[in-house]
């Protein structure tokens, strides 16, 4: 055979790992790469403590000694325990357009997950809903998110080819800042201001903002709980997640609801950056940083991020208040679109409250699963 797959070990092949798929997508003007700082951060345990308690494994396929794919194995026992499932994931699946490649790659993961007890694997997913999700299969040719995947068409084709099937889909909608609004929002907004039981709070600085930080993650841990994939951060996943943001984030585009000295609902925006990150091609330094703060600074679309309203409180408007706020922000600032963040197909009560405006959806991800068999493919690992 002239494809081999090799376990990644050692710096040098993480290095490899990391920094093919900038060989890959050598010719798509669309892609979007990763920060490489980020990058090594993720596969670093000290600064990503899911390493410390999922199963993992990274592997690349070499073809005739070329590197030409790759491929992250995860098992993430404490959500398998909380679901009642032996599953394993895949992530970050690319490869070059080569039948052969993809199977060995996909073969490789699922042999892995045979040996470790598993029944299913399901992918392309990270080891929670933070990381990129799913495969791409409409919005092609649309300016990237962060945080999204931002694959070639047929990564996808190749995935059903070895026997995947849609598990379930992630949409993004994306509206003009200008759209015109129901009246009935301006009104649902005054009635719950009037009430006097709910404040709205705004921020200018990050300094006001930062104390809030963590509290509406803990909000996220309270919320998130049914959606496929989400598994409970603690404390320690929150502080690095809020430091992986805070330089980033925007506090205009930051908008909170309390309801008597509890945050009762948030959202947060984020301009787009992606020019800047591809003028930079994913490096820091010495001078992309540059790239990305002028991508930042000159951005026309914003990017919501996350959000979430408290159980018990959904339904009552908050979204709408939040969502008249951070438009008002939105068109201050310049900006001339708005793309919601990833919302699950069946999250009906999101998805509702935006397709009443008759926003059109701008992407489609997918989340495959195949069912494992007894026997599995050997393929030569090194």
């Amino acid at each position: 055979m002239d494809i081999e797959i090799k376990i990644v070990e050692g710096s040098k092949m993480l290095k490899t790992f990391i920094r093919l798929t900038a060989a890959i997508h050598q010719n798509d003007p669309d892609w979007l790469p990763p920060i490489y700082m980020d990058e090594y951060r993720f596969f670093n345990p000290i600064y990503n403590k899911a390493l410390g308690y999922c199963d993992t494994i990274m592997a690349i396929a070499f073809r005739k000694g070329v590197p030409s794919g790759r491929i992250m194995g995860i098992i993430h026992h404490p959500y398998n325990e909380l679901k009642n499932e032996r599953t394993a994931r895949f992530s970050h699946f690319e490869c070059y357009n080569h039948s052969g490649v993809a199977r060995a790659l996909l073969g490789f993961i699922e042999n892995w997950a045979r040996e470790k007890g598993m029944t299913q694997v399901t992918g392309p997913y990270g080891f929670s809903d933070k990381d990129p999700q799913g495969f791409l299969v409409e919005g092609y040719g649309d300016t990237p998110l962060i945080d999204a995947s931002c694959n070639l068409p047929y990564m996808v084709d190749l995935t059903i080819e070895n026997g995947y099937e849609k598990l379930v889909d992630c949409l993004t909608y994306r509206f003009s800042i200008h759209k015109m609004l129901p009246e009935i929002y301006n009104r649902v907004q005054q009635r719950l201001l009037n009430s006097r039981r709910y404040e709205v709070i705004e921020f200018t600085t990050k300094r006001k903002l930062k104390p809030f930080i963590v509290p509406v993650l803990r909000l996220v841990n309270q919320t998130y709980q049914e959606l496929y994939g989400f598994y409970p951060m603690d404390e320690a996943e929150m502080q690095d997640l809020a430091s992986r943001y805070m330089p980033v984030i925007d506090p205009r585009f930051v908008k909170v609801i309390k309801l008597e000295d509890e945050i009762a609902a948030f959202v947060v925006g984020l301009p787009n950056m992606t020019r800047g990150i591809q003028k930079a091609k994913g490096k820091m330094l010495p001078f992309g940083w540059i790239h990305i703060l002028n991508g930042f600074r000159n951005a026309t679309q914003l990017d919501l991020m996350l959000g979430a309203v408290k159980n018990g409180q959904q339904g009552l408007g908050l979204e709408i208040c939040m969502g008249l706020r951070l438009l008002d922000s939105a068109k201050k600032a310049g900006m001339k679109t708005i793309e919601t963040h990833l919302i699950l197909e069946t999250n009906t009560p999101m998805r509702s409250v935006i397709e009443r405006l008759e926003v059109p959806v701008a992407k489609r991800y997918r989340v495959f699963r195949k069912v494992l068999d007894q026997q599995g493919s050997k393929e030569q690992i090194r």
